[in-house]
């Protein structure tokens, strides 16, 4: 998602443009909101092909087709103009990133992953198929992972059994390693084709690698034609599944329905812990309500948040509550690439820049001379605040960064987890990562506990309610460290303090400050460079 251009449009159609979303070959894609607040996806047929006759026809047969497939597998349609320029439809706005993207970012996935993926996938081809169309362009880049499950997108070629045969330039249908071969030797593309884009799109899911290798496009279709997939390293009953689905001949290809009877699941792909952490639900949307910007729209004042601003890029997480006396939460939250910090959301927005994380490459490989931290310590008002009375708990406040991997979390009281015993007047907060790859670089997590009230340098609870100091801290940890992924435990008051106008002050007991209580992770990358990735609480008691 980027920020809108100065040459954006403020609204299509009554839809206020938020944000992009990103651009095909046919046009631009925007993020919009209608007159009644619902989110959509808006597609804009570029200025410069709305006079060629083909592409017209290719535009209106894909509102055409998607109106005609209502599955749960793709996106409605909610409003389309295609009488007159500007050429534009609206369809469901599906929050997650393409499975390209998530792929690309954190490496290829697991077998089991890759079954649950491969099911749903042909269960949503299957369903496409039963309305007598054909996609024509299935790949990696034309997955959503959506919070519901996968989302096939852009059936700007997709074909209807009745449909005369629309090309590009005389060229085959499609896209370079992802095209069956009878189709890049002149063959219409049929219901077996869309199953060998299937079995390359698994391939590049199960390898992270172009199916068919790089290059030029006579290459790759080539090697489509003419070689064997690239499975090298995939599990051999993966392998051979994605095999049936590549073969050369489309008769020897397996039906959709007996893919998803190969692949065995026996649970849905939403539970799987590592495709919650795939960034599934999304990113955070615009707040406001339209363009304060654009053409014929006036300049923002200087005080307006700027549409490029970090609120775009920042995802509202609330925990779960448990009850009054104890939470345990266990939360599956983005998994960011190896190398970065942690801050760029999915498909296409732009995260903080690298040069100051801890441990993390700088300029010509070498690491960053910065220290790994410690003690984090405040350097700006804090305003995280657990609200126990919100509809489902959590904080009233904004994470300022999505995670790098896949957290479980729990914090629990004295009266809580009567079989994780923990003291009286402590609470016990845990957490590990869900997955850790061989060499990771460090990705140092300090945990913040927060009273309702400020404290003075004697550690006394003051008058002040409004709570803006950062809290108490437990020393900074590489989440990475130590044996795999068993959980790491702080307990509070016993491993928390706080620095004070330049004094440590121990934390003070829980029975000081009766009520909620805040819980915050910080991705830390020095003392007084640290980012909230995760907020939720307590409630300390009467």
């Amino acid at each position: 998602m980027e920020a809108l251009r100065d040459s954006d449009p403020a609204h299509i159609g009554a839809h206020a443009l938020l944000a992009r979303l990103g651009a095909g070959g046919m046009g631009q894609v925007y993020l919009g909101r209608s007159p009644g607040g619902r989110l959509v996806a808006v597609k804009v047929i570029r200025d410069e092909i709305t006079g060629h006759p083909e592409a017209l026809a290719r535009f209106r047969r894909e509102a055409g087709t998607i109106r005609a497939v209502r599955s749960a597998y793709t996106a409605n349609l909610i409003d389309a103009s295609l009488a007159e320029p500007p050429f534009w439809i609206a369809t469901e706005y599906v929050a997650g990133p393409t499975l390209a993207h998530a792929v690309g970012r954190g490496g290829a996935l697991p077998a089991a992953t890759c079954r649950r993926l491969f099911a749903a996938l042909a269960e949503g081809l299957g369903s496409v198929h039963a309305y007598g169309v054909t996609h024509r362009d299935l790949k990696p880049q034309n997955v959503i992972l959506g919070a519901q499950g996968p989302q096939l997108i852009d059936f700007g070629i997709a074909r209807g059994v009745g449909d005369t045969v629309l090309t590009q330039d005389g060229q085959a249908p499609g896209t370079p390693g992802y095209t069956a071969p009878e189709v890049l030797l002149g063959a219409v593309a049929g219901a077996a084709a869309d199953v060998f884009a299937l079995g390359a799109t698994l391939a590049y899911a199960a390898t992270g690698r172009p199916p068919f290798g790089g290059g030029p496009a006579a290459g790759v279709g080539y090697r489509a034609v003419h070689e064997p997939v690239d499975l090298a390293g995939v599990e051999p009953e993966l392998a051979a599944l994605i095999g049936s689905c590549v073969a050369k001949d489309p008769a020897a290809r397996p039906a959709p329905a007996e893919v998803v009877r190969r692949c065995g699941v026996r649970d849905a792909l939403v539970d799987d812990p590592l495709y919650a952490g795939l960034g599934v639900l999304g990113e955070a949307v615009p707040l406001h309500e339209m363009r304060t910007r654009g053409p014929g729209l006036p300049s923002p004042s200087p005080s307006a948040p700027s549409p490029s601003g970090s609120g775009w890029r920042r995802t509202v997480v609330r925990a779960a509550a448990g009850t009054a006396l104890a939470l345990v939460a266990a939360v599956a939250v983005w998994r960011l690439p190896s190398g970065g910090g942690g801050g760029a959301p999915p498909d296409g927005a732009k995260g903080p820049a690298a040069g100051a994380r801890a441990g993390a490459p700088g300029a010509g490989g070498t690491p960053s001379p910065v220290a790994p931290p410690v003690f984090i310590r405040q350097t700006a008002p804090n305003f995280d605040a657990f609200d126990p009375t919100l509809k489902s708990g959590g904080c009233t406040t904004t994470v300022d960064e999505t995670p790098r991997t896949a957290f479980a979390i729990s914090v629990t009281t004295a009266a809580g987890d009567p079989v994780h015993q923990v003291a009286a007047g402590t609470v016990e907060i845990g957490y590990r990562v869900k997955q850790a790859p061989p060499d990771m670089p460090p990705y140092y997590v300090a945990v913040v506990v927060k009273p309702r009230h400020e404290v003075g340098p004697d550690g006394r609870s003051t008058a002040v309610t409004e709570n803006r100091q950062l809290g108490f801290v437990a020393e900074a940890r590489n989440v990475y460290a130590g044996v795999g992924t068993k959980w790491k435990y702080v307990t509070y008051p016993d491993d928390f303090s706080m620095l004070l106008d330049g004094k440590r002050v121990k934390a003070p007991p829980l029975a000081q400050d009766p009520g909620a209580w805040t819980v915050v992770f910080r991705h830390a990358t020095s003392d007084t460079d640290h980012k909230s990735v995760w907020c939720t609480g307590f409630d300390s008691g009467p």
